[in-house]
């Protein structure tokens, strides 16, 4: 169970994914989910996993992908 104070939030994702060698994390490479993840880590302040409703191979695009993440 999460904390009170944690909201679960829907993302809905609009990108390019050149650059990007798909969605699910990856070690050693450069994946949608990681950077996403790495942001909100930031900005909550502590580790934030995402969740996503379907994956993208590398250097596909997405418009309307959606994920969720706790907040």
């Amino acid at each position: 169970m999460s904390p009170p104070n944690e909201r679960r939030i829907k993302l809905t994702l609009h990108y390019d994914g050149s650059g990007f060698h798909g969605w699910q994390v990856q070690p050693g490479v450069r994946t949608v989910q990681a950077e996403l993840e790495a942001a909100l880590s930031r900005l909550t302040d502590r580790p934030t996993p995402v969740v996503g409703a379907g994956r993208t191979d590398r250097g596909v695009h997405a418009t309307g992908q959606v994920a969720s993440a706790l907040v």
